[in-house]
């Protein structure tokens, strides 16, 4: 009985020390883009210092040389695209970039729907 309830102990815990899977937000971009470089100017300086950021960290990936470990729902045609990620692959995307305004809802939106992000209430800490 010592035996078995050590062994569960021991499996419980590598359990618990195991990695939670990480969202991280992809944006598929390519030289020259003008649209990739107002996301740049308006959005890449606070992106991480917002919730969504620290939930879903940026990767940069060049539209052509999309990395082998990243798993896309279907190819990926227009710059910037932005792709929800979990464990390497696609859950949702957003292609183009709407401006400023739009884009925090509609990635807020996508987080929430996709990847379990809680976002916070206003007036909330």
């Amino acid at each position: 009985m010592g035996m078995t309830r050590n062994l569960l102990a021991a499996g419980l815990a590598a359990v618990l020390a195991l990695p939670a899977l990480a969202a991280e937000l992809v944006m598929v971009e390519q030289h020259g883009c003008e649209w990739c470089a107002r996301w740049n100017e308006e959005i890449a300086p606070i992106y991480p210092k917002t919730a969504e950021g620290a939930f879903a960290p940026l990767r940069r990936v060049d539209l052509r040389a999309i990395p082998a470990d990243l798993e896309t729902a279907r190819r990926v045609v227009f710059t910037p695209t932005f792709l929800i990620v979990e464990d390497g692959r696609e859950l949702a995307r957003l292609e183009g970039y709407p401006g400023e305004d739009f884009f925090w809802p509609l990635l807020e939106q996508l987080l929430v729907d996709h990847a379990g992000f809680v976002p916070k209430k206003p007036g909330s800490s």
